[in-house]
């Protein structure tokens, strides 16, 4: 009897071992797709292109960030939005809005709602959760995308996160760890939006897809478009440059 506890106990560890690696194994290819894509630092110059049946919107924009927990974006065109800016700072979001000359700090009822008139949340864009630290992470099967073999991981929220989605999975390209689909999921099951990644190009000296398009499912003839003309990445950026005190001023 105390030889089959001890084999029952013996297949339990290797069991829980055996699911902690796979586990390690999904939250480190994020953390190198991050990493890739990101580095510890970045800045972005891109145009969001909004489609819809009967108009076609387009703004321009920059955007920083500073590992996971610092962003900020400012739109740059057209001028009607010229100024407008949105920090991430830790767990805190922040929207300037200077037609009113007014600093919002944005409450996570807010995350799901629609960025800048976009199909993408302000979540989505402005994050307000970790990839790493606010999920379940599950390796499943590879696939291959339009042609490139690609790890899928399955993303679960915590209980105790703010995440706007029930499920993620993420397609990420082997050899180089390029971000190269993502999949949202509603507390149904039901998909909510696909985005992909294409046009892989060489900007501040690594390959990144540089076109990043979201398709609502319960849309028709409704998507937004991504694209990158100028990046730079790991150059040196103080933290103070993420405050609110600097939104106002970026330029």
């Amino acid at each position: 009897m105390k030889k089959l506890q001890n084999f029952i106990l013996v297949i339990l560890l290797l069991t829980i071992g055996l699911l902690e690696g796979i586990a390690q194994d999904a939250v480190e290819i994020i953390k190198r797709m991050e990493d890739r894509m990101r580095g510890t630092s970045s800045y972005v110059e891109m145009t969001m292109t909004t489609v819809r049946p009967r108009y076609t919107r387009e703004i321009s924009m920059k955007a920083w960030t500073k590992g996971e927990n610092f962003s900020l974006i400012l739109i740059t065109a057209p001028a009607r939005d010229k100024g407008i800016a949105y920090l991430k700072r830790f767990r805190e979001i922040w929207n300037y809005v200077p037609s009113i000359d007014r600093m919002i700090k944005m409450p996570p009822s807010m995350m799901s709602q629609s960025w800048m008139g976009s199909d993408f949340s302000n979540d989505d864009l402005v994050k307000e959760s970790s990839t790493i630290q606010d999920f379940h992470h599950k390796l499943l099967p590879s696939q291959t995308v339009d042609g490139l073999e690609c790890f899928v991981i399955e993303l679960i929220p915590k209980p105790e996160s703010s995440i706007i989605y029930d499920k993620v999975k993420i397609w990420v390209t082997k050899g180089n760890y390029l971000q190269w689909r993502i999949e949202n999921y509603d507390e149904m099951g039901e998909l909510v939006n696909v985005i992909k990644m294409s046009d892989i190009k060489t900007l501040g000296g690594r390959e990144i897809p540089t076109r990043m398009e979201l398709t609502p499912m319960d849309r028709k003839g409704n998507k937004t478009i991504i694209t990158y003309q100028n990046a730079r990445f790991n150059m040196p950026v103080e933290d103070n440059f993420f405050t609110v005190q600097n939104l106002k001023n970026v330029r």
